[in-house]
């Protein structure tokens, strides 16, 4: 598979991963349809990622991956030293987090959107890293989510509404990404 087709499996996984973990605070008649919808919206990713139809324009596999330089062909699946620097600036950035809302705060309603708003500052720092100009919306839509997340559980809102807000609407924005045919970024490279 291409970086670009990893990716897509990458994001299409994380979206999944996204319902599955925040449907259970919505009733048992919506839930199980929505986390039916998305494993079918996940395997419908897989298969046109193995596919090849296309690159995702949110996939995780951007451009310059095998070099980390940001001006390679999307073919391989490397993801390079600037998707490390990335993934390694998330992994600190949701673990001091987690330890604060949990350790410091005691306001576990909050990892939720914890989680959306540092998942969606990666895609920024993807958009700069692999210079791929609608990573940056995919990123502060997800982010703004994760922020709408965080004010919700400061106010005392139901699970459903922060689950909804921080973890559903996420993992919809996830799936429907990689689902798009094809890049929309101007600096793209073509095949």
């Amino acid at each position: 598979m291409t970086k670009d087709q990893t990716g897509r499996v990458i994001g299409a996984a994380f979206g999944l991963v996204f319902i599955q973990a925040n449907a259970g605070t919505l009733p048992t008649p919506v839930a199980v349809p929505l986390r039916l919808l998305a494993v079918a919206a996940f395997l419908w990713a897989v298969v046109l990622g193995r596919r090849g139809q296309g690159t995702p324009a949110a996939s995780e596999a951007g451009t310059g991956a095998d070099t980390g330089t940001g001006t390679g062909t999307g073919t391989g699946t490397g993801f390079g030293r600037r998707y490390w620097y990335v993934v390694a600036a998330e992994v600190l950035g949701l673990v001091a987090g987690l330890l604060v809302i949990s350790r410091v705060l005691h306001a576990p309603q909050a990892i939720v959107g914890w989680i959306a708003f540092v998942v969606g500052v990666h895609f920024s720092g993807l958009a700069v890293a692999w210079r791929r100009p609608a990573f940056h919306v995919l990123g502060a839509s997800i982010a703004a989510c994760g922020a709408a997340g965080l004010v919700l559980a400061a106010l005392g809102a139901p699970a459903a509404a922060i689950g909804v807000a921080a973890g559903i609407l996420p993992g919809v924005l996830l799936l429907a990404s990689v689902r798009r045919p094809g890049r929309t970024d101007p600096a793209a490279p073509t095949a």
